[in-house]
């Protein structure tokens, strides 16, 4: 697929958008396909509660825009999408992964030397920890997030510094992702699901909810619970859910909480693999059978909560705080090959180790609006702090590694370790890392709201120490204060079209050198580089038909980037990306929902591209509500991912793919109120072998293998 052809699609959103509705002018009083279980109450505690969704169902008409709380899509100038519930439902999706796959600006990576799910925004990183929940940063599981818990995954794309605060893991610079826990709806929720997956993975999952005391007082509860082997022969998954959520709703005070908790275990996961330099990419081993060694395993537990009010002291002026907690544990070994040459030949080593993560975190802040004279002003002043202190212990095997291939693989002992740090039954505080924030923003409005100017500052400072991992004394530590601005402009041009430009910034703290990169020792490993700042400029138009939406945007960011040379990890250049988004989402009939869009991004690093930052991703979803079978649904969705490099000297580049999926789904009723909805699902329907992703981490590239095709069934009854 030709860019530039794409561009000439994209810059003709506003006649192809206008043009759609028309096809359904005949059925313009037709009732929309909205999810019959409605949510007023949010977990923000916002008096406005949930944003609705839009046409379709599947995207929500806005969502969280850092602390200026939900705002209305066509009312900001900041690029979002938000995924519902009910397109997580249809699609059975397991993970966050198999969510945020419908952006066409997101693909799901892998972090470096573990299971962690990674989301490329924008061609950089967001990890899994990096997410916030319910507007606190820290507080889910840093590997995996079961899907059962979301009411809707809100994705936030470009620079966020000012509206969220710097991302205490060290990315976000390219986007943000929030969760947004489930509510209690206005109905009485009893719902159990029951599916498969291919292999013998089989899932059993529960949702309840109830609201008491005239409504003001809601309940949900949720469990899941997940165990057998994967689509993939020899892997294994095991998971178990708990969350719980409540809120009170009153007529000036508002409260919600959660508790959370998540105890994952993965066993003989696909590794991701590694290239040697100078090594042509190999084809693609069978993606049905696991690689990796038999003692390889990744057990992560996780209990988080969170606790946040809103009091609205008079017409003009609401307060918030809220405050979360998370404790988290993690054990695992793990072993990365790296390919020698054409034939598969490689070598690997075993890297085990065990981490503790105690994370507490909280914001507070005042929002007011009023006039002065003609012009409305809505004033956000907040503040927020984090506090995460880790221990962690670690054990390396050879560096030399073990021979094996990745075609015909081998299964061998556990080697010994050779480099050990900390001991695995006490392990001693490795790194601490302090943030703290001060925000004030103003969004004007003029011309009866017509236009709209936001102006802000954040001033952001962050601390981190890092310590010996046998002797617990202090290594490295740094305090920076930095002051991230904001400036946007929207025009409502007319009621279905809003142009925008935004000048925004991103800021992290700098990454904690690794151990080891490309299979080797790294020199300063443990050493903490000083915070990244990145800055973006992006226009753009929104569009709004009632049952079609789609928004078209043009940005430009830069950012350093860290890297290994010559065994030390450091600052090795910077990275500049251009982009063009285009998104499409509702009906373009009563019957038929789209959602989809293309991303093309150019990414230079010194003159080269990016790892992991394809020219061209696109997404295609279509969900088809057959008209002459009540109850009957038909969805098809087609992913395509440009070619990407794994180096940065461009020497390795990983082909491109395009992956199919469809689905079906038949809903009747039973005795009284009871309905049973079936699903089936194949995920990769031609069973294409693929190289999924590239990267992940800072200046490595490693590659993961696509899964296979995947068939999903299930059963949900509703009583």
């Amino acid at each position: 697929m030709h860019p530039f052809r794409l561009t000439l699609t994209a810059l003709s959103l506003p006649l192809a958008l206008h043009a759609l509705p028309l096809l359904a002018e005949d059925n313009a009083n037709s009732p929309l396909a909205l999810p019959s279980t409605e949510v007023r109450a949010s977990a923000d505690a916002s008096a406005g509660g949930l944003p609705p969704a839009y046409a379709g169902g599947q995207v929500a008409r806005g969502g969280r825009v850092g602390l200026l709380g939900n705002q209305d899509n066509m009312e900001t100038p900041f690029q979002l999408t938000s995924y519902t519930q009910m397109l997580i439902q249809d699609q059975q999706a397991a993970s966050v992964a198999d969510i945020v796959e419908n952006d066409p600006a997101v693909r799901a990576a892998r972090g470096f030397g573990n299971f962690q799910q990674v989301y490329m925004v924008r061609g950089l990183p967001i990890y899994s920890d990096d997410m916030s929940y319910n507007g606190l940063y820290g507080l889910l599981p840093r590997q995996y997030l079961d899907a059962e818990l979301i009411e809707r995954v809100e994705v936030l794309r470009g620079a966020n510094a000012f509206l969220n605060g710097a991302a205490p893991g060290g990315s976000g610079l390219g986007g943000a992702i929030n969760i947004v826990p489930k509510r209690a709806p206005n109905q009485p929720l009893n719902q159990i699901t029951a599916g498969v997956r291919s292999g013998t993975q089989t899932y059993v999952t529960g949702d309840f909810a109830r609201r008491l005391a005239d409504d003001r007082i809601g309940v949900r509860l949720n469990f899941a619970r997940r165990d057998g082997d994967t689509a993939v022969d020899g892997e294994s998954n095991e998971l178990s859910l708990f969350a719980l959520g409540v809120d009170y709703r009153g007529d000036r005070l508002r409260i919600s909480a959660d508790l959370g908790h998540q105890d994952h275990q993965l066993d003989d996961i696909q590794p991701a693999i590694s290239i040697a330099p100078g090594v042509d990419i190999p084809s693609v081993p069978d993606p049905d059978k696991s690689i990796a060694q038999p003692w390889t395993f990744s057990n992560a537990r996780d209990t988080f909560g969170t606790l946040r009010a809103e009091y609205d002291f008079n017409e003009y002026f609401t307060g918030w705080v809220a405050a979360g907690m998370r404790k988290g544990d993690e054990s695992g070994s793990f072993s990365e090959p790296t390919v020698n040459n054409a034939n598969g030949d490689s070598t690997a080593n075993r890297f085990s180790n065990v981490r503790e993560d105690t994370v507490k975190t909280g914001e507070a802040g005042v929002r007011s609006a009023f006039h002065t004279g003609s012009v409305g002003h809505q004033v956000t002043l907040s503040s927020s702090i984090y506090r995460m202190d880790s221990r962690n212990a670690y054990e390396f095997s050879d560096f030399a590694g073990f021979p094996g291939n990745i075609y015909q693989p081998v299964d061998v002992p556990s080697p010994p370790p050779v480099l050990i740090g900390g001991t695995f039954d006490h392990p001693l505080l490795t790194d601490k890392t302090r943030t703290s924030s001060v925000a004030l923003a103003d969004v004007l409005s003029f011309m009866d709201e017509r236009l709209q100017i936001t102006l802000g500052a954040r001033y952001q400072k962050i601390r981190s120490y890092g310590y010996d991992y046998n002797r617990g004394v202090r290594t490295g530590a740094y305090s920076e204060s930095e002051i991230t601005p904001v400036a946007g402009v929207l025009y409502r041009l007319t009621p279905e079209l809003s142009l925008y430009a935004n000048h925004i910034e991103g800021l992290v703290k700098g990454d904690v050198a690794p151990t080891e990169a490309g299979g080797q020792p790294v020199d300063n490993a443990g050493e903490i580089l000083a915070p990244y700042k990145t800055r973006q400029n992006e226009v753009g138009m929104k569009y709004d038909g009632g049952r079609i939406g789609g928004s078209l945007g043009l940005y430009q960011s830069r950012k350093q980037m860290a890297g290994t040379e010559n065994g030390v990890y450091g600052v090795i250049g910077h990275q500049r990306n251009r982009g063009v988004e285009l998104s499409l989402y509702g009906q373009a009939t009563p019957q038929l929902s789209i959602l989809g869009g293309v991303s093309l991004l150019d990414s230079d690093v010194e003159g080269n591209d990016a790892i992991g930052a394809p020219k061209v991703q696109a997404n295609l979803g279509v969900d088809w509500m057959v008209p002459t079978v009540s109850g009957l649904a038909l969805d098809a969705r087609a992913i395509h991912t440009g070619s990407q490099y794994a180096a940065i000297d461009n020497q390795q580049k990983v082909p491109s793919w395009t992956r199919f999926d469809a689905g079906v789904r038949y809903s009747l009723l039973l005795d009284g109120d009871q309905q049973v909805t079936l699903r089936a699902r194949v995920e990769n329907l031609a069973d294409k072998k693929y190289w999924a992703t590239a990267g992940g981490y800072p200046g490595d590239g490693s590659l993961i293998v696509g899964a296979p095709r995947t068939f999903i069934l299930s059963s949900t009854l509703d009583f």
